[in-house]
């Protein structure tokens, strides 16, 4: 995610939720009422990662608030997108929610004929954490730091490789954005998901794997795994020692995962500000900041139109990115 991402400033062009004066009756009792049933947040990752933690996370702490309960759903398949595609289908009542990551801005960046529309068919509500990766690399790989690193693939191009979680994954592009910065060439080779990529790179039978912050730091500081440069702008106040990919070999690159909640578009905007107010409440508790900071993200919100414009903005990244590499999905 590059830094202009929270500095622009562009509307949507399309409305993503509905103003009060827009109301259908069944929207205007559906906004009164609300939530008259079980809330569902939808998670197309599988338990464990950021987006799965940040809805129980919040499922724990809303259920009593909202007194309804607040079942969280893991809906894997096809890169996050089932669970987009069965959240953009749902009614836009705000009882159908979904948790994202940046995922959901590369899905329209590598993939021509999706079957829903990342920005038209959802309204943003607020993001909810921002996340670095930690640049991983094989144990035996001769290099200490990130300018170590372009160097010898410089010198020897297309001799090394780095692992993915897929094609169009955040680790796929992160190695982009430094490939298109660096001119280093490196082979791609995707794996089903974070835990096989790590483990093979790991294992030494991959080169490099760009690993989300949270999958990776306890490896690290067991000693399992071997880190050279985390891709934030400042280091990472529990690892101070560890330099930036900026300082230490490319400067200028930043690469932040993101994470978010979405609606079904056409959610009256009086529940879409209902549920940002009562998500940002939460992610401000010290114990839940605290949580978050454990996995090495940071709880953080923003308006709807704020994450609506960061959304539209990551999507024109990640195509311009996408053909400039011809990234296409499988």
């Amino acid at each position: 995610m590059s830094e202009n991402c929270y500095r622009r400033r562009r509307w949507l062009g399309a409305g993503l939720a509905v103003p009060l004066a827009g109301l259908q009756p069944w929207q205007a009792r559906a906004q009164a009422s609300w939530p008259s049933k079980p809330v569902r947040i939808l998670v197309g990752f599988t338990p464990g990662g950021v987006p799965d933690i940040a809805a129980r996370v919040l499922s724990q702490r809303l259920t009593e608030s909202w007194r309804q309960p607040i079942i969280v759903e893991n809906r894997l398949g096809a890169g996050s997108n089932v669970a987009a595609q069965a959240a953009a289908l749902a009614a836009p009542d705000g009882h159908t929610l979904l948790s994202v990551s940046s995922a959901h801005a590369v899905a329209p960046a590598i993939q021509a004929h999706l079957s829903f529309d990342p920005i038209k068919d959802f309204a943003p509500i607020t993001l909810t954490a921002t996340g670095p990766a930690l640049v991983i690399v094989a144990p035996d790989l001769p290099v200490k730091t990130m300018d170590d690193l372009i160097r010898l693939a410089r010198a020897r191009p297309g001799e090394f490789n780095f692992a993915s979680a897929g094609v169009g994954s955040g680790a796929h592009f992160a190695v982009e954005l430094l490939r298109s910065q660096t001119g280093i060439e490196l082979v791609h080779v995707p794996f089903k998901g974070i835990p096989e990529a790590l483990n093979e790179t790991i294992a030494g039978r991959t080169h490099l794997f760009m690993s989300p912050y949270a999958s990776a730091i306890n490896l690290v500081r067991q000693g399992k795994a071997r880190a050279i440069a985390v891709t934030s702008t400042a280091r990472m106040s529990d690892m101070p020692d560890l330099p930036t990919v900026s300082e230490s070999g490319a400067p200028g690159y930043r690469w932040v995962f993101w994470y978010g909640l979405l609606a079904p578009a056409r959610t009256p905007v009086g529940i879409i500000d209902r549920i940002q107010a009562d998500v940002a409440g939460v992610l401000a508790q010290p114990e839940v900041r605290e949580r978050f900071r454990s996995l090495g993200t940071e709880a953080i919100t923003s308006t709807p139109a704020e994450f609506g414009r960061l959304i539209a903005d990551e999507v024109e990244s990640f195509t311009r990115l996408a053909r400039q590499g011809n990234i296409k999905a499988d």
